[in-house]
């Protein structure tokens, strides 16, 4: 299956393609660069997270809401990045001890499908 995928590095720039084999539980993806054309390995290790997305430029002027309720995408959950960066939304199943996490956005016209949290990229998590 292709995936749209934002992949943001922990101090680095921006990555925009296609991933066919991204697996939470693997250590390394493959990028089709959307820029290049050119198809990079990606290692899970110094990233801050990978951005499932509908689109790749989204709509800047969207303001996404962290306020709505949605059922069936697990318990609300905090996310304060190291960078200062907090992330809102829904989560099955988090563990300290994984390499890292799915949050689903909160509000259903995020361009965001879920994102693939790095959990040693995070500072806290919670669940308020």
């Amino acid at each position: 299956m292709q995936n749209k995928v934002v992949v943001h590095r922990a101090g680095g720039p921006l990555l925009k393609g296609i991933t066919n084999d991204f697996f939470p539980n693997k250590d390394i993806f493959h990028l089709h660069d959307n820029d290049t054309g050119e198809v990079l390995e990606v290692q899970l290790l110094g990233l801050k997270a990978v951005f499932f997305v509908k689109d790749f430029d989204g709509d800047s002027n969207y303001r996404e809401r962290v306020d709505m309720e949605r059922t069936g995408f697990g318990k609300r959950i905090r996310v304060a990045f190291k960078d200062g960066e907090t992330l809102e939304g829904y989560c099955h199943g988090f563990a300290k001890d994984r390499q890292g996490f799915y949050v689903f956005p909160a509000d259903p016209q995020s361009n965001n499908d879920r994102i693939f949290v790095i959990t040693a990229a995070t500072d806290d998590v919670s669940f308020p």
